[in-house]
Formats: C-alpha cells, structure tokens, sequence
C-alpha cells in the first residue's frame, strides 16, 4: 500500500505555534510523527512515499493552490492513501486535513482518511459525511497507540473498498 502522509508544521518537526506560515513542502519518506506509528504502517505492509507539510497559516492564505499541489502530487506518485493526521485536538490542522481530504478522493484514485479528536467536534459535524474521520484522542490522552493502529487499519481496509461497516466503530 502506497501512502503519503500530510502534516502540519509542527507534526513534521519543522516548527510550533510560532511558525504557521511554513509553505508548503514535501520531503521523501516519513518523517516528524510518522516515527510514532511507523510499526503499526510496517503491519499493514504501506510503504510512506513522503510527507507533504504546511503551516496552517500558509494552508489557509493559500489554500486553493495547496489543495491543488496536494492533489497533483498524490496523482504523480500513485499513492493508494493519503493520511492526514494524527491532528489530535488542533483545530486547525483538523480542518486543513479534512479540506484536503475531500479534495483528494473528489479529484484522484486515492483513498484518504483524516485523523483528529472530538474537540474538533466544528470540522467532525462539517465533513464525516463527506470524509473519513478517525477517532484520537487529544494530545496527551489515553489511547494513542490503539488509535494509530487503527488509522493504518482503516487506511488499508479503504484501499481493498470494504465496507464502512467494517470500521464504522472506529469513526466519527
């Protein structure tokens, strides 16, 4: 399984709070937050193409053409999923991602899920219907490992087309 991942600034390691206007990059590989379920992505065999990061201040004064480089860049590698998140409880990394998200499954062959906890309850009520959203907890919160295992799981059970049911617990 062929995945590309999207962060935000500071789940790519390239700066906090402070930096939000960080533009758009991709660097090949996992790198940042990907270390944190890297063996959970080894158990469903995916092999991470590369991370594509922003700023969310950059994301949301660009966004038109994020989205589009976004979607050309998961056209050009082939990628079966694109992975946003894990966005924990930042509202605004949530949003960009399921943004991204809708774009990603409207406008190429990929699958694509988005990651975030229930504090992002605005985005959660805006997009489950549109997107796949799965369940986290809120940095610090219990349950972290589990959930990454089950956003790999997911991301492999939406690339073979099974159905929601399958997962349906595991969403929003």
């Amino acid at each position: 399984m062929k995945v590309l991942l999207f962060f935000d600034q500071t789940q790519a390691g390239a700066g906090g709070k402070e930096r939000p206007n960080v533009e758009l990059a991709v660097e090949k590989g996992g790198i940042g937050s990907y270390h944190m379920f890297e063996r959970f992505a080894k158990d469903v065999d995916a092999t991470v193409l590369a991370t594509m990061y922003c700023g969310n201040g950059y994301f949301f004064e660009n966004q038109e053409e994020v989205v589009r480089k976004v979607v050309g860049l998961t056209k050009k590698l082939g990628a079966d999923v694109v992975i946003c998140g894990p966005c924990f409880n930042y509202a605004d990394y949530a949003h960009m991602s399921a943004i991204l998200s809708e774009a990603i499954e409207a406008h190429t062959d990929a699958k694509s899920i988005v990651v975030c906890s229930e504090e992002n309850e605005s985005t959660i009520q805006k997009f489950k219907d549109k997107v796949t959203i799965v369940k986290m907890p809120k940095k610090g919160g219990t349950g972290l490992n589990e959930s990454l295992k089950n956003m790999m799981n997911i991301a492999k059970l939406k690339v073979e087309n099974k159905p929601k049911e399958t997962y349906e617990l595991l969403i929003y």
